[in-house]
């Protein structure tokens, strides 16, 4: 049985914030978490999609049914709302999210680094090898592709993007207002951007790394300050954005009362960016105090899909042409073992009986020794070249059954 590839795992689409933070792993955990997978029977190669909206395994296995295997290892909370897929369906899957088709913000830049990076992870960790190599060859190109023959990324493209915009909604317009940053990572940089962009009047960065919170305010015209002032700074901020890298929250639901009380009760929204989050879910149930997550950016993704439709249509139809050429390709490879065991059969049986027929000829001369060495060679070659043409079409167009019965019906030896 041929190895099959397979998608496990979930995202924003299955998956509240709740049960994607419960699978969020770090960096440094990563790789064990990697040699985890691999150390379940019947995986040969993988490689982990983790995101704030998205922890999905990719994954070459002996079989579609050792997907099960895998979601029981992903953990209780994930099991009810894990997806398999598998075939056509996960390389589809695959294909989709590389290009960002499958993105909370369709058109986003981000998931595109974020599944190379997944990808070399992989590698480094020795889990992933020649099979995947070959399938990310070709998602990386139609998602590069997707990327330069659509407008698909006009509009808000990221994640931080489209929580600025909720923002701005929020208060009514970010001018003049009074931003908290609490993180310096790419989410950070890319809201910071946007809420200059915006004209908020100041912008403040903190950031367990001093040096990047400085680096970041510089860039941004803002100002840099330490994560021991973050309560005071809560005090005085319009909007926060939190995306910082933490496993437990720094914003807890007693904190933020003596901050509400502290603002006078003045409204003060926050959105949290993370996974883990960074404020406690709870924080919401106190007075003028906004908390928006990961999930509430959905309504406001879903309007920049819509401007997008269009060029979404165009995007898909790329991505299909591409996995329909990649498909095609392998079928074609899939073919040529079988028509190489055919012609390598047929050729030794015309070597043979040529072998046998030239030695009862005696007195052929080397010109007349030769056309009989034509003829059966042109025998070989006119005998299979029907067959032949017939199987590379038929397993190009994923028709395996006519391998199958010309394996059979030649007695081919098997593979090595």
């Amino acid at each position: 049985m041929a190895p099959a590839f397979i998608c496990v795992g979930l995202s924003h689409k299955q998956a509240p914030i709740a049960v994607r933070e419960q699978l969020s792993v770090t960096a440094e955990a990563l790789p064990e978490r990697l040699r985890a997978f691999s150390a379940v029977s019947g995986v040969h190669e993988l490689f982990l999609v983790s995101t704030c909206n998205r922890f999905e395994l990719f994954a070459i296995v002996e079989r579609g049914e050792i997907g099960a295997d895998l979601v029981q290892s992903l953990g209780a909370a994930a099991i009810p709302h894990a997806l398999v897929r598998q075939g056509d369906e996960a390389l589809r899957h695959l294909f989709r999210v590389a290009a960002s088709l499958d993105s909370m913000v369709v058109g986003e830049a981000q998931i595109l680094g974020q599944v190379k990076d997944a990808w070399a992870r992989a590698q480094e960790t020795q889990v992933s090898g020649a099979q995947i190599e070959r399938v990310m060859a070709r998602v990386l190109g139609s998602a590069k592709r997707v990327r330069t023959e659509t407008a698909i990324a006009r509009g808000a493209v990221s994640i931080s993007s489209v929580a600025v915009e909720l923002a701005g909604k929020a208060l009514g317009q970010l001018r003049g207002a009074t931003a908290l940053l609490v993180g310096a990572g790419e989410m950070a940089q890319l809201a910071a951007r946007e809420l200059q962009a915006a004209g908020a009047k100041e912008l403040i960065v903190v950031n367990r790394s001093p040096a990047r919170a400085e680096e970041l305010a510089r860039e941004v015209g803002g100002v840099a300050a330490s994560l021991t002032e973050l309560p005071a700074l809560l005090e005085k901020a319009d909007v926060c954005l939190f995306s910082a890298a933490v496993q437990t929250p720094l914003v807890t639901r007693e904190q933020m009362a003596r901050v509400v009380k502290a603002r006078r009760y003045r409204p003060l929204f926050l959105v949290d960016l993370s996974l883990p989050r960074n404020v406690e879910s709870s924080v919401n149930e106190l007075e003028n105090l906004y908390v928006y997550d990961l999930d509430d950016l959905e309504a406001v993704a879903a309007q920049n899909r819509e401007l997008r439709e269009g060029e979404l249509e165009k995007a898909e139809k790329i991505v299909e042409e591409e996995l329909q050429a990649m498909l095609r390709d392998r079928r074609e490879r899939n073919a040529a073992p079988v028509v190489a065991r055919l012609r390598a059969q047929a050729q030794a049986i015309a070597d043979a009986e040529l072998a046998r027929t030239l030695s009862q000829l005696q007195g052929l001369n080397e010109k007349q020794e030769k056309s009989v060495r034509a003829m059966a060679q042109a025998i070989v070659n006119k005998l299979l070249h029907s067959p032949t043409q017939q199987l590379r079409a038929e397993v190009a167009g994923d028709k395996q059954d006519l391998a199958r019965a010309a394996a059979a019906l030649f007695e081919l030896p098997e593979e090595p």
